[in-house]
């Protein structure tokens, strides 16, 4: 098989009029770690029902490792799905143990998986403990190691981070980058940026079920102009004649912002303020966040985005 993990190709899905995938196409290599953003109802997860043929397109094709349906290779699959639920009288080590199975371990195999997991993510001590009685992050951990508990080659996980606190969104991130490590690919739709930025190789934005970006994180941040702040009592009109850059705004009480031309460096700016002089209490050339990324391209949909 080649190195693509996942191909959609125009896929659109209707429903009567209404287009809840619009003609998407995206590719996703063996081995990557793909962001797959978007405001709430942008058609993330319609998109990943059909990934997983839950759902039918309308019109396209989609082949998931090499095969034109995922009930083919659903043994090679992790899936955790956005509607989080436990069977609430089983234990938390018998849930996972049972969700190997279905995917062809034996009992004796799923068993020693299920404890090797609940160890390896700080987890032991729940592992007689029933699911009801989990904290809700708890219980979301136990869910994500159920769908990669049989080392899946491909998992999809739908908003995984979403409710849980700060703990249990680093024990989230730790559990996919292992995945990554050992070369799995993994496809994580969210609309919390700061996960999308730490983890992503490439990311997909997508917004009303048409896809705005397809590309590496770098790539997106290139796609909203480059910025510098300072502060300053002095007057720094004359940077306005510097050849990189395109504005100059006061931002009020001696703050000040300029914006860059594409590729113009934020370290000439600063040796310019040297030299001209302009005396700086502050400097700041960061890089464009992928939640000012996400604001370009989706422009009114992202204020219905929740950014925590």
């Amino acid at each position: 098989m080649g190195s693509m993990a996942l191909e959609l190709r125009e896929v659109t899905k209707l429903y009567g009029d209404f287009r809840a995938v619009d003609g998407l196409s995206l590719q996703i290599p063996t081995g990557a770690l793909y962001g797959f953003l978007g405001p709430n109802g942008a058609g993330k997860t319609t998109t990943i029902r059909m990934i997983l043929d839950i759902l039918r397109p309308t019109t396209g094709s989609i082949t998931v490792l090499g095969a034109d349906s995922a009930l083919k290779v659903r043994t090679r699959l992790g899936y955790l799905p956005e509607e989080k639920g436990l069977y609430k009288k089983m234990r938390a080590w018998s849930v996972i143990a049972y969700f190997a199975t279905l995917k062809g371990l034996s009992r004796a195999d799923a068993k020693r998986r299920a404890f090797e997991l609940l160890e390896r993510y700080g987890l032991k001590d729940f592992a007689m403990a029933r699911t009801e009685a989990l904290s809700k992050g708890m219980g979301q951990k136990v869910q994500v190691l159920a769908s990669i508990a049989h080392d899946p080659e491909l998992v999809i996980l739908d908003e995984p981070f979403s409710g849980l606190d700060p703990v249990n969104q680093n024990v989230m991130e730790e559990i996919v980058q292992d995945m990554r490590r050992r070369g799995r690919t993994v496809l994580f739709s969210t609309h919390v940026m700061q996960h999308a930025e730490r983890l992503c190789d490439r990311l997909v934005v997508i917004a009303k079920g048409r896809a705005l970006f397809d590309g590496t994180v770098g790539a997106a941040r290139r796609l909203v102009p480059r910025r510098v702040q300072f502060e300053t009592a002095d007057d720094p009109a004359p940077l306005r004649g510097l050849s990189g850059v395109a504005g100059l705004n006061a931002q009020g009480e001696g703050r000040w912002e300029v914006e860059l031309h594409d590729g113009a460096d934020p370290q000439a700016i600063l040796q310019a303020c040297f030299e001209i002089p302009v005396r700086l209490r502050s400097f700041n050339a960061a890089e464009p966040t992928l939640h000012e990324v996400f604001v370009k391209l989706v422009g009114d949909q992202a204020r219905e985005a929740s950014f925590r």
